[in-house]
């Protein structure tokens, strides 16, 4: 049986940058993927990091900005940590390998970024995930050693020990079909978000909820999951990301009658307000009758404003999405974009260091909700969150291993053998049920229709409704494969079952919050309302039940609520 110091589910960046953090801490690592890791969702950052690196600049501003875009609530103790150590994090990833671009003068070059008060994102073309992700995954053949890698393997659920400390997970290889246990003394979850509930989404296939729901199924409260951010240009066709950089180097978003309507909206910062602002616009415009393409359900992104050498160098990503997926040269016209789910706020709660309430478990990542992000994230945020508290996380869970025994999962092979009895029960379904496949698409379907950038009371509640008659459905929902090997069928199901969990917390929630605050934009309470609503809606499991809802104070440390306007 595999028993490690700091076991880390999930290969992403935030995974990675722990199991690097808690081998250099001197513990024994191990990191487990149901991909292989440079697969993992964080390689689909494209834009960049924000960190205050110009010597003009100041992580203060960096934090005021980072709370403005919350909405004012982001735990301000998290978000003067994140930005006070960026810099540091940044110079790290630079030191040991990512190319971060310059300019003619040899210094770091900035971006424009949305929300920002001044240029402050360093990136790597149009593929800044990407780039780091390969250089943390060099990193780790270097700790070869230190970190043992777990690939295609997939959690199935976590452990406890009697009291009540998290001491390992039960695993699947994926190429086998055979569980395994595998014990430690402290297990980090950094399996990313659950885009994968909502249909369209930029988010990759593997992102549905895994950690969010093994925490939630285990007692671990979730945190500000009404928060949902809808990326501002997604390809109308897929939902395919076309990256924030875009209007970073200058690009306009144009109504059916040719207007840069952000004029309306945001005057002061036009195109590079926050994603939530520009979201809202441009379905306003869509609702009112100024949406343009078939059934005017788009918006122009025009990149031609920005210089043709400009875009060949650091759009070089999105000239070939443009081209493979929409038929359009960016470089020549303007392509056609709109809203699209990208990125949950919410998350299992953590304080700064990644851990949870549940002694033994940390999350770092979209996986956690140590609320940096608040009601709205700023573009180039999200790769500082899951190094920074990555980070902190794997340091952490590294120094409560030290000197510690390593702990005895309660009733192991017994738990071993309900495992395996119910993978299998869900392989032996007689095909009397509906397809997963078909529930994922009513799943998403409804949820982008309801709880999307607009939302009201009757709509959330006939989500809720449909979330939770699916959860019935998906009980009986059969699989096709019987087999053992790559039985991606059987994975899938699982994966239904946390993204169940996760949408009918994120409906609760937004039901519950009857205000409109950052991505949560309710028609029918149009406004902020800081006297009732300044607090953060957390959910706990309750048996069978609906999410048991509480609250949790927002922290403030120097920057007071106030109207949001950019």
């Amino acid at each position: 049986m595999p028993a490690h110091d700091v076991l880390i589910l999930g290969a992403g960046l935030a995974g990675q940058r722990a199991a690097l953090a808690a081998a250099d801490a001197g513990a024994s690592v191990a990191i487990m993927s149901k991909v292989h890791p440079v697969r993992s969702h964080s390689v689909a950052a494209a834009g960049g990091i924000n960190a205050a690196i110009n010597p003009a600049d100041d992580w203060r501003s960096h934090a005021y900005d980072t709370v403005k875009g919350s909405d004012f609530i982001g735990d301000q103790d998290a978000i003067e940590v994140m930005c006070r150590e960026a810099p540091h994090e940044v110079m790290h990833l630079e030191h040991i390998g990512v190319t971060f671009h310059r300019n003619e003068t040899g210094a770091l070059d900035l971006r424009a970024f949305g929300g920002a008060s001044t240029k402050r994102t360093a990136y790597v073309a149009d593929i800044t995930g990407q780039a780091i992700l390969h250089v943390l995954y060099e990193q780790l053949m270097k700790y070869h050693e230190r970190v043992d890698r777990y690939e295609e393997w997939f959690t199935t659920s976590l452990l406890q020990d009697e009291t009540g400390a998290v001491s390992g997970c039960i695993a699947r290889d994926i190429r086998t079909g055979t569980l395994e246990i595998f014990t430690a003394k402290n297990v980090i979850l950094a399996t990313g978000g659950a885009g994968q509930c909502f249909k369209p989404t930029t988010n990759g296939l593997i992102c549905t909820g895994d950690g969010i729901a093994q925490a939630y199924r285990l007692g671990a409260p979730l945190m500000d999951m009404e928060m949902v951010q809808y990326h501002p240009t997604c390809l109308v066709e897929n939902g395919f990301l076309i990256t924030e950089g875009a209007r970073g180097e200058g690009a306009h978003l144009l109504n059916a009658n040719g207007e840069r309507f952000m004029e309306k909206y945001a005057p002061n910062k036009m195109e590079l307000a926050s994603r939530d602002v520009v979201s809202r616009a441009e379905q306003t415009e869509i609702n009112e009758g100024r949406g343009v393409g078939p059934g005017g359900v788009g918006i122009y992104l025009d990149i031609t404003v920005v210089p043709k050498k400009r875009t060949l160098e650091a759009l070089r990503e999105i000239v070939n999405i443009g081209k493979d997926f929409a038929g359009v040269d960016i470089t020549r016209e303007p392509i056609l974009i709109r809203p699209g789910q990208h990125y949950i706020m919410g998350g299992v709660k953590t304080d700064i260091d990644g851990a949870t309430p549940i002694e033994g478990l940390y999350a770092a990542g979209e996986v956690a909700c140590v609320s940096v992000h608040g009601g709205n994230r700023l573009g180039a945020n999200s790769l500082l969150d899951t190094l920074i508290f990555g980070r902190r996380a794997g340091e952490h869970a590294a120094q409560r291993a030290a000197g510690m025994a390593q702990p005895k999962p309660a009733a192991q092979q017994a738990r071993l053998n309900d495992e395996q009895a119910w993978v299998k029960s869900i392989i032996d379904r007689p095909q009397t049920g509906r397809r997963i496949a078909e529930i994922k698409d009513e799943l998403g379907t409804e949820m982008n229709r309801n709880v999307a950038v607009f939302r009201e009371q009757a709509g959330l509640e006939h989500a809720l409704e449909v979330v939770r008659r699916l959860k019935e459905e998906a009980k009986t929902a059969y699989v096709d494969d019987k087999g053992s090997v790559f039985n991606q069928d059987v994975l899938g199901a699982i994966e239904l079952g946390y993204m169940l969990d996760c949408a009918e917390c994120t409906v609760v929630a937004a039901i519950e919050r009857k205000e409109s605050r950052g991505a949560q934009f309710r028609t029918d309470y149009p406004e902020r309302n800081d006297e009732v609503w300044m607090k953060h809606i957390t959910l706990s499991r309750n048996g069978g039940d609906s999410p048991e809802i509480d609250y949790a104070p927002v922290t403030i440390t120097q920057w007071q609520p106030e109207e949001r306007k950019y």
